[in-house]
């Protein structure tokens, strides 16, 4: 029986540009690395890895996606503007809860995620 989701991995081209990205633009706290080659971020009760592209993992990812949630997605998608990240489309709003698209450097799509209360 399936229980949680263990990780969402994304290959990325090159990993020192992928990681400013994710930690640096993002803010995600690196929790285990694995030879310089694996890094992994963990969030709740899920990690989200980065790893090198290769044959059969290429970038970008087609037809998955990775989602974080945050607090405030207002706030969040003004800082990354701030920094020179535009989101790929406008904020989409549902009625359980918001969302933006962005890329990450190789393509791969990111969404910032805020669930509405209830």
């Amino acid at each position: 029986m399936i229980t949680s989701l263990a990780f969402v991995f994304y290959p990325v081209s090159d990993l020192p540009r992928a990681r400013a990205f994710y930690e640096g633009t993002l803010g995600l706290r690196l929790t285990h690395e694995f030879g310089g080659a694996w890094f992994e971020y963990d969030l709740g009760d899920t990690t989200f890895a980065i790893a090198s592209s290769d044959a059969e993992h290429p970038t970008p990812v087609r037809g998955a996606l990775a989602a974080f949630e945050v607090d405030d997605l207002d706030a969040e998608v003004a800082r990354l503007r701030a920094t020179g990240v535009e989101p790929a489309r406008a904020i989409v709003d549902t009625p359980v809860c918001r969302f933006v698209s962005l890329h990450d450097p190789d393509g791969n799509e990111v969404l910032l995620h805020q669930r509405k209360r209830t």
